[in-house]
């Protein structure tokens, strides 16, 4: 099996990356938010020389390194009793989904790296 890269976005304290690397794929890079799931993941994990970044909201195409995957957690404090428990109804504002509406603009970045690697 080929192994992939993977960016951890939203990654709260990393169980995407306990999987993936499990599986023998290697992370380049995370991005979380809360200062405590940061201090959590850096503190289980080996992020030395990774890309990191703390608000997905203000990335930009050219921000971000390649990977062949990318994965993006859960908006778990809405539905989780430690959270505000607002239920499912505020995930269309969750940014995997507003990510998929900038698709086009992540998918040409992503080309253009590609075809520059392969030159």
């Amino acid at each position: 099996m080929k192994q992939m890269t993977f960016l951890d976005l939203c990654s709260g304290i990393g169980g995407f990356r306990l999987g993936l690397e499990t599986a023998g794929h290697k992370c380049i890079g995370y991005c979380e938010y809360d200062k405590f799931a940061r201090a959590s993941y850096e503190a289980m994990y080996d992020t030395e020389g990774e890309w990191k970044a703390h608000d997905v909201t203000k990335l930009k195409p050219g921000d971000v390194p390649y990977a062949d995957i990318w994965c993006f957690g859960f908006p778990c404090q809405d539905i989780s009793v430690a959270g505000k428990q607002r239920g499912l109804s505020r995930l269309k504002g969750h940014t995997a989904f507003r990510t998929e509406e900038d698709k086009e603009k992540w998918k040409e970045r992503n080309s253009k790296k590609s075809t520059e690697s392969a030159e």
